[in-house]
């Protein structure tokens, strides 16, 4: 057995799986974000300890004995996340979570005035990145930080708890901008742009490599003989294992709050000036580049917020609007925009609406305009080798088959839906923790077996072209403008 937990934003998730992939037993455990300031996001990591306790019981008692046959745990987690703690080991704050703003000022200025993290981070500084959120302490709490002794991601953080030890992977670590992502290792450089060093950093494992012994007070609780903890990987990149994407060329679109467009690479493609980001992924040897639009089922959330209509009927509403005669485009930028623009004052907007437009030209609207930003990310991350053959489709907003053809459409890449299964960050650690067992990585990373296939229309593909070039063009006039109104 091997046991995945995934510590996201809105849960932490674990999941029992058999040597033959099966899911035996899972869980989910909510979690809550304290947002004390605007701006602001954070959650106590001993949040993240209980709702853990909490999964890892509720498995027990619908696993039974199965637990007992338990030989390795994996763990993923949401990235960029700030947890400080002094030379006791005690937490000296809440966690700042990866969706937070606050350190905005501090980010630009970092990236202004060391290219250091451009160059050797892979990455433009932004506020969701780790390096910032330590400026800001050290600018803004400076008590605090001067007790600074080591400095863990979420997932790491619970590593520490399950272990004692302080790990983490090339993956998850990469989010920090203080890593040399081509090399592997940390940059005493970027560490030392921020005022830290780097003995305050974890020690670096590749994500499939162990990463410390379950602590025996927990084996005993939980009825286990020593357990290996594998270093695991950032969500994402855990994410990418569960669905097989380990090929130079492989990749996928999660449709999720925010949209990714991931691919792997063979090497380390960083595409700076364009906003996608470049990690190494959690097998060795691998890197990956990334896409992000940051509205993506989130501009249907906020549709339907103000409509009052469900998502769902937005969507059957949408599919009776004949694209040809569509004169309404929407900009999805409703919380800034990461990939192609990298432009946090970016903003949302209808272009062309008129008083014969009515909800459902507003919903087909939207879900078109997600498909031009995915289809930038695309572009962006293509940059350096051909466009991927496919995109495997996963997230919530897979379920809607009209969607994912637009989506093909738009991009002009196929998009395949897998057959129903788990695919998220727990079942990615799961199966690096069936590799660091012993398992061989070709037989535990396979791909899912594929239900359907949307394969683009040349005629759709053609009109799309044309449309989001205008749409495009928009964007391109209005930051033009609002530069010039600044001059």
């Amino acid at each position: 057995m091997y046991l995945g937990l995934d510590i996201g934003t809105s849960s932490v998730k674990g999941l029992l799986q058999n040597q033959d992939g099966e899911t035996i037993a899972s869980h989910n455990a909510i979690l809550s974000i304290s947002r004390p300031k605007e701006g602001y996001s954070e959650q106590n990591p001993q949040d993240w300890i209980e709702a853990t306790k909490l999964v890892i019981s509720a498995i027990k008692g619908k696993a039974g004995s199965e637990l007992t046959k338990l030989l390795a745990i994996g763990l993923s987690g949401q990235m960029h996340g700030l947890v400080a703690m002094d030379k006791a080991d005690i937490v000296l704050r809440p966690a700042i979570l990866w969706n937070d703003a606050r350190c905005d000022e501090q980010a630009k200025r970092l990236d202004a005035q060391f290219l250091d993290f451009r160059r050797i981070a892979g990455n433009a500084v932004m506020a969701g990145f780790t390096a910032p959120k330590a400026v800001w302490m050290a600018e803004q709490e400076k008590e605090i930080f001067k007790q600074i002794k080591t400095i863990l991601l979420p997932k790491d953080y619970v590593r520490f708890w399950l272990t004692g030890e302080k790990f983490s992977d090339m993956s998850d670590a990469s989010g920090t901008l203080w890593l040399d992502v081509e090399k592997r290792e940390y940059s005493e450089t970027l560490i030392s742009h921020c005022g830290l060093d780097i003995s305050q950093m974890p020690a670096l494992r590749e994500g499939t490599e162990p990463a410390g012994i379950v602590r025996k007070s927990l084996a005993d609780e939980w009825g286990l003989s020593s357990k290996v903890v594998v270093s695991g990987a950032g969500d994402n990149a855990a994410a990418a294992c569960g669905l097989g994407v380990v090929v130079p060329g492989d990749a996928f679109v999660s449709l999720g709050t925010s949209g990714v467009v991931f691919k792997v690479t063979e090497k380390f493609y960083p595409e700076v000036a364009n906003g996608a980001h470049a990690f190494c992924h959690a097998l060795p040897k691998l890197w990956h580049q990334m896409g992000v639009t940051l509205a993506a089922t989130d501009s249907l959330n906020w549709l339907s917020e103000i409509t009052g209509a469900s998502v769902g009927s937005l969507a059957k509403s949408a599919r009776k609007v004949n694209a040809e005669n569509s004169t309404l485009l929407f900009h999805p930028y409703l919380s800034g925009e990461r990939t192609p623009h990298n432009d946090s004052n970016a903003r949302g907007g209808f272009f062309g609406l008129a008083r014969s437009h009515g909800r459902a030209e507003m919903a087909y609207s939207v879900f078109e305009g997600i498909s031009y930003a995915l289809a930038d990310c695309l572009d962006v991350i293509s940059k350096s080798g051909q466009k991927p053959k496919t995109l495997l489709a996963v997230g919530g907003g897979a379920s809607n088959f009209h969607w994912l053809q637009q989506i093909a459409d738009c991009t002009g890449v196929p998009v395949s839906l897998p057959k129903e299964g788990e695919f998220g960050g727990a079942n990615g650690a799961a199966r690096l923790a069936a590799i660091a067992s012993g398992r061989d990585a070709e037989d535990i990373l396979r791909k899912p077996e594929i239900q359907r296939i949307f394969h683009p229309a040349e005629t759709n593909n053609e009109m799309h072209k044309s449309r989001r070039q205008e749409w495009q063009s928009i964007y391109l006039s209005l930051s033009r403008g609002a530069v010039d109104a600044n001059v």
